[in-house]
Protein backbone atom coordinates (compact mmCIF):
# COMPACT_ATOMS: atom_id res chain seq x y z
CA UNK A 1 0.00 0.00 0.00
CA UNK A 2 1.31 3.46 -0.85
CA UNK A 3 2.41 5.72 1.98
CA UNK A 4 -0.01 8.49 2.85
CA UNK A 5 1.22 11.96 3.74
CA UNK A 6 -0.48 14.56 5.92
CA UNK A 7 -0.03 18.20 4.98
CA UNK A 8 -1.48 21.44 6.38
CA UNK A 9 -3.82 23.29 4.06
CA UNK A 10 -4.05 27.07 3.76
CA UNK A 11 -6.42 27.22 6.73
CA UNK A 12 -3.92 25.39 8.91
CA UNK A 13 -5.86 22.13 9.26
CA UNK A 14 -4.37 18.83 8.15
CA UNK A 15 -5.40 17.16 4.91
CA UNK A 16 -4.42 13.66 3.85
CA UNK A 17 -3.36 12.54 0.42
CA UNK A 18 -0.96 10.55 -1.66
CA UNK A 19 2.75 11.39 -1.73
CA UNK A 20 3.80 13.98 -4.34
CA UNK A 21 3.91 12.47 -7.81
CA UNK A 22 7.50 12.02 -8.95
CA UNK A 23 6.59 13.46 -12.33
CA UNK A 24 5.39 16.65 -10.67
CA UNK A 25 8.75 17.05 -8.95
CA UNK A 26 10.56 16.45 -12.22
CA UNK A 27 8.53 19.24 -13.79
CA UNK A 28 9.63 21.86 -11.26
CA UNK A 29 12.15 24.05 -13.01
CA UNK A 30 13.04 27.67 -13.62
CA UNK A 31 15.24 29.53 -16.07
CA UNK A 32 18.20 31.37 -14.56
CA UNK A 33 18.37 34.78 -16.17
CA UNK A 34 19.58 37.21 -13.50
CA UNK A 35 23.11 37.62 -14.78
CA UNK A 36 26.28 36.35 -16.40
CA UNK A 37 29.90 35.85 -15.35
CA UNK A 38 32.67 36.38 -17.89
CA UNK A 39 36.42 36.18 -17.50
CA UNK A 40 36.64 39.96 -17.95
CA UNK A 41 34.31 40.38 -14.94
CA UNK A 42 36.62 38.58 -12.52
CA UNK A 43 38.84 40.26 -9.95
CA UNK A 44 42.54 39.50 -9.95
CA UNK A 45 42.32 37.30 -6.84
CA UNK A 46 39.75 34.89 -5.47
CA UNK A 47 39.52 36.83 -2.21
CA UNK A 48 38.65 40.07 -4.01
CA UNK A 49 36.05 38.32 -6.16
CA UNK A 50 34.66 36.61 -3.07
CA UNK A 51 34.36 39.98 -1.36
CA UNK A 52 32.43 41.44 -4.29
CA UNK A 53 29.90 38.64 -4.32
CA UNK A 54 29.62 38.51 -0.53
CA UNK A 55 28.93 42.24 -0.37
CA UNK A 56 26.22 41.87 -3.03
CA UNK A 57 24.68 38.94 -1.13
CA UNK A 58 24.64 40.86 2.16
CA UNK A 59 23.12 43.92 0.51
CA UNK A 60 20.52 42.05 -1.52
CA UNK A 61 18.21 41.30 1.45
CA UNK A 62 16.84 38.35 -0.51
CA UNK A 63 17.62 35.75 2.16
CA UNK A 64 18.14 35.82 5.93
CA UNK A 65 21.61 34.22 6.24
CA UNK A 66 23.96 35.36 3.45
CA UNK A 67 27.00 34.15 5.42
CA UNK A 68 25.63 30.60 5.76
CA UNK A 69 27.75 27.98 4.05
CA UNK A 70 27.22 24.25 3.79
CA UNK A 71 30.42 22.39 4.68
CA UNK A 72 31.20 18.78 3.88
CA UNK A 73 33.71 16.57 5.67
CA UNK A 74 34.71 12.91 5.64
CA UNK A 75 35.96 10.98 8.65
CA UNK A 76 38.82 8.47 8.83
CA UNK A 77 36.65 5.77 7.25
CA UNK A 78 35.55 8.04 4.41
CA UNK A 79 32.02 8.48 5.79
CA UNK A 80 30.80 11.88 4.53
CA UNK A 81 28.67 14.38 6.44
CA UNK A 82 27.40 17.89 5.76
CA UNK A 83 25.96 20.73 7.82
CA UNK A 84 25.50 24.50 7.69
CA UNK A 85 27.84 26.87 9.53
CA UNK A 86 28.23 30.65 9.48
CA UNK A 87 31.22 32.39 7.97
CA UNK A 88 32.80 34.74 10.52
CA UNK A 89 35.73 36.17 8.61
CA UNK A 90 37.88 35.88 5.51
CA UNK A 91 41.11 37.23 4.05
CA UNK A 92 43.82 36.03 1.70
CA UNK A 93 44.64 33.20 4.14
CA UNK A 94 41.16 31.69 3.91
CA UNK A 95 37.67 31.57 5.42
CA UNK A 96 36.93 31.22 9.13
CA UNK A 97 34.11 29.56 11.06
CA UNK A 98 33.85 28.52 14.70
CA UNK A 99 32.58 25.34 16.30
CA UNK A 100 33.03 22.66 18.94
CA UNK A 101 36.23 20.72 18.19
CA UNK A 102 34.63 17.57 19.67
CA UNK A 103 31.59 17.76 17.37
CA UNK A 104 31.10 15.37 14.49
CA UNK A 105 32.72 17.79 12.06
CA UNK A 106 35.53 18.49 14.50
CA UNK A 107 36.33 14.79 14.90
CA UNK A 108 36.18 14.32 11.12
CA UNK A 109 38.53 17.24 10.54
CA UNK A 110 40.99 15.87 13.08
CA UNK A 111 41.10 12.58 11.18
CA UNK A 112 40.93 14.12 7.70
CA UNK A 113 41.70 17.86 7.61
CA UNK A 114 40.10 18.48 4.21
CA UNK A 115 36.83 20.28 3.61
CA UNK A 116 34.45 21.47 0.93
CA UNK A 117 31.99 24.34 1.26
CA UNK A 118 29.25 25.99 -0.75
CA UNK A 119 27.41 29.29 -0.39
CA UNK A 120 24.00 28.46 -1.94
CA UNK A 121 22.67 31.86 -2.93
CA UNK A 122 19.60 30.59 -4.78
CA UNK A 123 17.87 33.98 -4.87
CA UNK A 124 20.82 35.43 -6.75
CA UNK A 125 21.17 32.33 -8.95
CA UNK A 126 24.74 32.05 -7.68
CA UNK A 127 26.96 29.68 -5.78
CA UNK A 128 30.53 29.83 -4.50
CA UNK A 129 32.17 26.42 -4.10
CA UNK A 130 35.38 26.06 -2.10
CA UNK A 131 37.66 23.14 -1.33
CA UNK A 132 40.91 22.93 0.56
CA UNK A 133 42.62 22.09 3.82
CA UNK A 134 41.73 23.35 7.29
CA UNK A 135 43.72 24.51 10.28
CA UNK A 136 42.80 25.76 13.73
CA UNK A 137 42.72 29.49 14.29
CA UNK A 138 44.97 30.72 17.08
CA UNK A 139 43.73 30.58 20.66
CA UNK A 140 43.79 34.38 20.73
CA UNK A 141 41.63 34.63 17.60
CA UNK A 142 39.16 32.09 18.97
CA UNK A 143 38.96 33.85 22.32
CA UNK A 144 38.45 37.25 20.73
CA UNK A 145 35.53 35.97 18.68
CA UNK A 146 34.07 33.90 21.54
CA UNK A 147 33.83 36.93 23.81
CA UNK A 148 32.27 39.03 21.04
CA UNK A 149 29.28 36.64 21.04
CA UNK A 150 26.15 37.33 23.09
CA UNK A 151 26.35 35.98 26.63
CA UNK A 152 23.70 33.35 25.95
CA UNK A 153 25.68 32.05 22.98
CA UNK A 154 28.79 31.77 25.15
CA UNK A 155 26.77 29.69 27.62
CA UNK A 156 25.36 27.49 24.87
CA UNK A 157 28.77 26.77 23.35
CA UNK A 158 30.17 25.88 26.76
CA UNK A 159 27.47 23.41 27.82
CA UNK A 160 26.77 21.70 24.52
CA UNK A 161 28.33 18.30 23.96
CA UNK A 162 27.71 18.92 20.29
CA UNK A 163 26.58 15.95 18.18
CA UNK A 164 26.31 13.68 21.25
CA UNK A 165 23.10 11.98 22.40
CA UNK A 166 21.64 13.75 25.47
CA UNK A 167 18.82 12.80 27.89
CA UNK A 168 16.50 15.64 26.90
CA UNK A 169 15.82 19.36 26.80
CA UNK A 170 15.49 19.64 30.58
CA UNK A 171 19.02 18.26 31.03
CA UNK A 172 20.36 20.86 28.62
CA UNK A 173 18.57 23.74 30.32
CA UNK A 174 19.73 22.55 33.74
CA UNK A 175 23.35 22.69 32.56
CA UNK A 176 22.73 26.17 31.17
CA UNK A 177 21.36 27.40 34.51
CA UNK A 178 24.25 25.88 36.45
CA UNK A 179 26.90 27.51 34.26
CA UNK A 180 25.11 30.86 34.29
CA UNK A 181 25.11 30.78 38.09
CA UNK A 182 28.88 30.17 38.12
CA UNK A 183 29.64 32.78 35.45
CA UNK A 184 26.99 35.52 35.62
CA UNK A 185 28.86 38.04 33.48
CA UNK A 186 31.23 36.38 31.02
CA UNK A 187 32.19 32.79 30.27
CA UNK A 188 35.74 31.42 29.87
CA UNK A 189 36.55 30.06 26.43
CA UNK A 190 36.25 26.25 26.62
CA UNK A 191 39.29 24.25 25.55
CA UNK A 192 37.13 22.28 23.12
CA UNK A 193 35.79 25.29 21.22
CA UNK A 194 37.41 27.48 18.59
CA UNK A 195 37.87 28.34 14.97
CA UNK A 196 38.81 26.63 11.75
CA UNK A 197 40.36 28.39 8.78
CA UNK A 198 39.66 26.90 5.36
CA UNK A 199 42.75 27.39 3.22
CA UNK A 200 41.37 27.15 -0.30
CA UNK A 201 42.97 25.18 -3.09
CA UNK A 202 39.98 25.85 -5.35
CA UNK A 203 37.32 28.59 -5.37
CA UNK A 204 34.60 28.35 -8.02
CA UNK A 205 32.14 31.11 -8.83
CA UNK A 206 28.94 29.72 -10.35
CA UNK A 207 26.38 31.93 -12.07
CA UNK A 208 23.14 30.44 -13.37
CA UNK A 209 22.37 31.01 -17.05
CA UNK A 210 19.43 30.15 -19.35
CA UNK A 211 19.15 26.64 -20.79
CA UNK A 212 21.46 25.35 -18.04
CA UNK A 213 24.53 26.73 -19.83
CA UNK A 214 25.81 28.10 -16.55
CA UNK A 215 28.98 30.15 -16.09
CA UNK A 216 31.55 28.39 -13.88
CA UNK A 217 34.84 30.20 -13.36
CA UNK A 218 37.37 28.72 -10.97
CA UNK A 219 40.50 29.97 -9.25
CA UNK A 220 42.75 26.94 -8.71
CA UNK A 221 46.05 26.87 -6.84
CA UNK A 222 48.76 25.06 -8.82
CA UNK A 223 52.46 25.10 -7.92
CA UNK A 224 52.01 28.15 -5.74
CA UNK A 225 50.14 30.23 -8.34
CA UNK A 226 46.45 30.80 -8.91
CA UNK A 227 45.04 29.82 -12.29
CA UNK A 228 41.66 30.93 -13.63
CA UNK A 229 39.75 28.26 -15.53
CA UNK A 230 36.31 27.96 -17.09
CA UNK A 231 34.47 24.72 -16.35
CA UNK A 232 31.78 23.12 -18.46
CA UNK A 233 28.31 23.65 -16.97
Amino acid sequence: MANVVSLPNEAGSVVHGEPPDADRLADIRRSYERGALNETDLAGTWVEQFGRWMDEAVESLRFPEPTAMVVGTADATGEPSVRTVLLKGYDERGLVFFTNYDSRKGRALTANPRISAVFPWYALERQILISGAVEHTSREESERYFHSRPYGSQIAASISEQSQVIPGRAWLESRRDELAARHPDTVPLPDFWGGYRIRPASVEFWQGRPDRLHDRLRYRLADGAWLIERLAP
